[in-house]
């Protein structure tokens, strides 16, 4: 049997079914960093846990203690995934005192969740990575 080392693979020979909608779409593509960047935003909104607090904040700004009690996640948690969130620009933090108050950075996160929400609201999805009882 050969190893994989020893297989060759056809090389690829492109071609372009629609060259002046692939000239368009690389001209508005985004730069990579871009990209890259908004790919870190949707793998943020990807954990359950820091979803949550994206959708408590929908209504409002919110103390870490109050978040905690709405999610359930510890205090501790709850902050740390708070931090991360406003290192990624998602949420934004006013102090008042000893307290923190946090919401949703901008209208763009909010329309984000918004959207995430009422999207999985009317489908239903197929999830093959769960396994069904």
């Amino acid at each position: 049997m050969k190893s994989s080392a020893d297989v060759q693979l056809d090389e690829c020979k492109v071609r372009l079914v629609n060259p002046e909608r692939v000239a368009s779409v690389n001209a508005r593509m985004p730069g990579e960093d871009d990209i890259v960047d908004t790919a870190d935003v949707f793998g943020l909104l990807g954990d359950p846990r820091r979803l949550k607090l994206l959708v408590a904040l929908l209504d409002g700004e919110l103390c870490v203690c109050d978040l905690a009690a709405i999610t359930g996640l510890s205090e501790s948690a709850t902050s740390h995934a708070l931090r991360l969130l406003r290192a990624h620009r998602v949420v934004s933090v006013r102090r008042d005192g000893r307290n923190a108050f946090y919401r949703l950075d901008d209208a763009h996160v909010r329309m984000l969740v918004d959207l995430a929400v009422a999207h999985t609201e009317h489908t239903d999805a197929i999830h093959p990575e769960r396994s069904e009882s």
